[in-house]
């Protein structure tokens, strides 16, 4: 029997690929929601940052790396949830669906077909979260947290340039890659929990751009009548933070294929649906009544 508590790469990296296929085998309404889901759960993260960075101006002025620091540490919560209840997360999955075209396991149209169902789910459960949840119930619309969120917006989207944008989500999804590449090998919660948070708080301290985190903050600093318009937004900061987010998940993705999958083959992973993975992972009797049979 198996004691370890962590997964070797070769074993995450065949994992990751299994996600993608069982991803691949839900039904589209089922991966919408999820999206949803995933866009509602990484904006709690988004909002515990905004009040505690944007609650401390005083602090900012004299320390900002300290505030930087405390709202990044706060942040994973969000990813934490989305990956214990097993949500749809573009940057994750543009990881993982890449790594299962490679290796043959799904059709290369799976990455178009999921990205974009999952893109606008996240981008719905984000929309949803900044304007009912944060402006309509009260929560930020007034100062600090209202001055804080439309200067963040302008430092985001406005300030930088276009390329700088784009590398600075690559930097993002590298990192995020990296936590659920971690979190995929850890075998209980508590290892899951502690994998993803520090790559995570990494990225958030730092300020790198992550697409779907930005769907929350920077359409709240819109709506907040920052000096932004949405145009810009999209233009400048989702198409750049987009892209950037693709070439970082690739960055972790296909040197793991290089790696660890050289001798790995799809076999009968493109025939699996998700309701058979579910019950084999759920009922060991079903594994052990075809052994009998």
């Amino acid at each position: 029997m198996d004691t370890t508590s962590t997964l070797k790469p070769a074993e995450v990296a065949v994992a990751l690929v299994e996600q993608a296929v069982v991803k691949h085998n839900t039904r589209f309404d089922k991966t919408f929601f999820k999206a949803i889901l995933a866009g509602v759960m990484l904006s709690f993260g988004g909002l515990l940052d905004v009040i505690i960075s944007g609650g401390s101006p005083s602090l900012t002025e004299s320390n900002p790396g300290i505030v930087k620091v405390l709202g990044g540490f706060v942040f994973p919560v969000g990813l934490v949830m989305i990956v214990l209840q097993g949500f749809d997360l573009l940057t994750s999955n543009l990881m993982i669906f890449p790594m299962a075209v490679v290796k043959g396991a799904l059709p290369w149209w799976s990455i178009p077909v999921n990205w974009t169902i999952v893109f606008f789910g996240n981008l719905v459960g984000s929309l949803f979260f900044a304007a009912i949840l944060s402006k309509y119930s009260g929560l930020v619309v007034d100062a600090p947290y209202s001055t804080y969120l439309r200067s963040f917006a302008i430092t985001k989207a406005v300030t930088p340039g276009w390329y700088q944008i784009l590398i600075r989500g690559i930097g993002c999804n590298w990192l995020v890659c990296v936590a659920v590449w971690q979190a995929a090998g850890a075998k209980e919660t508590y290892s899951k929990i502690i994998a993803i948070w520090f790559p995570i708080w990494i990225f958030v301290a730092c300020g790198f751009d992550h697409v779907v985190a930005n769907m929350f903050s920077l359409p709240l600093g819109i709506m907040l009548h920052a000096d932004l318009t949405t145009n810009e937004y999209i233009r400048k900061s989702l198409i750049a933070s987009l892209i950037g987010n693709i070439i970082g998940g690739l960055f972790v993705g296909l040197p793991a294929v290089y790696f660890y999958l050289g001798d790995y083959r799809a076999g009968g992973l493109t025939d699996v649906e998700e309701a058979r993975i579910e019950r084999k992972n759920s009922d060991p009797s079903v594994e052990e009544d075809k052994r009998a049979d």
